[in-house]
């Protein structure tokens, strides 16, 4: 008997305890999950702040306004210049904004709000879910400084891809609807909308398009890594210099205002200058979203045909078409974005900790 329990106690102290997780471990799990929470609080602030500006922009990138400034040039007789162009498009987006909400009611300004919260939420989630761990992987892949500006583009081009395939049905959902609207026809009788809501439009694309159909745009949208690789690039530099100063200048304890506005500054500016850059890739999108028919045809098959054609058809300031609303929207829906992005992400890692 006394033989049995030495076995017994000598059993239980050779065991190997099942070992908790080490605070590493602990604050990777939160890390990974807090990205994605982050990331879906500042989408669902841009989303809900700056949904009329993204009607407006989505109709100026498509051929929506196309017959009223045909009819215009038609008056003139020329083709305005490349400056003329840019200044009668600054005042049109205002023009055009107004008239939405007198013509069609102030419902219209939120149309597509419901595959925009149901894309922004999920999109911006996954975006800097992949972003924010690949910032944690790729140093440690590939051997580099976490803070190397290629550790960022690549992070940024990652998170881009996964992003835009993901969610690519949404939103051609979301432009879809944006774009549809009542007809007058001939007889004077009125056509409603295309579409009754989301699950309509989705039925409809797969009925007429197949499912492939959902996926128009997704080539563009690939282009639109490019934007989202400076823009995320641009900002990490921004946040690394002003890290740095302070550091320097002995101000590692900034006020948490002083941070953030530092913080929506900077994405802001890089925001403005990868939309400079980038934004011919957006008005392709949403073309080959819209899918607008020639001849009982597909107008557009594919990204460089579609740019060949609308700088043939339409002029090369046709591929700035709602550049405007664009910047007005962008801009400020980066700083809201990463500013809600950073502030989310520091109170998740507080409470983590």
């Amino acid at each position: 008997m006394q033989a049995m329990r030495s076995d017994a106690k000598d059993a239980a102290l050779n065991a190997v305890p099942e070992k908790p997780l080490s605070p590493p471990q602990v604050q990777h799990i939160n890390s990974s999950w807090t990205h994605l929470v982050a990331g879906a609080a500042g989408g669902m602030a841009t989303a809900l702040l700056t949904s009329p500006l993204d009607v407006l922009r989505t109709r100026l990138q498509s051929d929506f306004y196309r017959s009223q400034l045909k009819s215009t040039a038609t008056l003139q007789r020329t083709r305005p210049s490349l400056a003329r162009s840019f200044l009668l498009h600054f005042s049109e987006t205002f023009e055009i904004l107004f008239s939405i909400h007198r013509v069609e009611g102030w419902r219209s300004l939120f149309r597509g709000l419901g595959p925009s919260l149901t894309g922004v939420v999920p999109a911006t989630a996954i975006k800097f879910y992949a972003y924010g761990n690949c910032k944690r992987l790729y140093p440690e892949l590939l051997g580099m400084d976490k803070d190397a500006t290629s550790v960022h583009a690549l992070s940024a081009a990652t998170a881009g891809v996964v992003t835009g395939t993901a969610t690519n049905p949404i939103w051609l959902v979301k432009t879809r609807l944006q774009l549809d609207r009542s007809h007058v026809n001939a007889d004077g009788s009125i056509r409603p909308p295309q579409y009754r809501n989301s699950l309509d439009c989705v039925k409809q694309v797969i009925r007429q398009e197949g499912v492939k159909g959902l996926y128009r745009g997704l080539m563009a949208s690939y282009l639109g890594t490019i934007e989202t690789t400076l823009h995320l690039a641009a900002y990490e530099r921004i946040k690394v210099m002003v890290a740095t100063h302070n550091e320097i200048n002995g101000k590692s304890q900034t006020s948490e205002v002083s941070q953030g506005l530092l913080l929506s500054g900077a994405a802001a500016v890089s925001k403005l200058i990868a939309v400079l850059i980038a934004y011919p890739h957006e008005v392709l999108r949403t073309r080959l979203r819209q899918a607008p028919m020639a001849d009982g045809r597909q107008k557009y098959t594919g990204v460089m045909q579609c740019l060949r054609l609308m700088v043939k058809e339409e002029g090369f300031a046709a591929l700035y078409g709602g550049l405007t609303a664009h910047m007005i929207r962008t801009v400020p829906s980066a700083a809201i974005t990463l500013g809600t992005y950073e502030l989310v992400l520091k109170l998740l890692s507080g409470h983590s900790s």
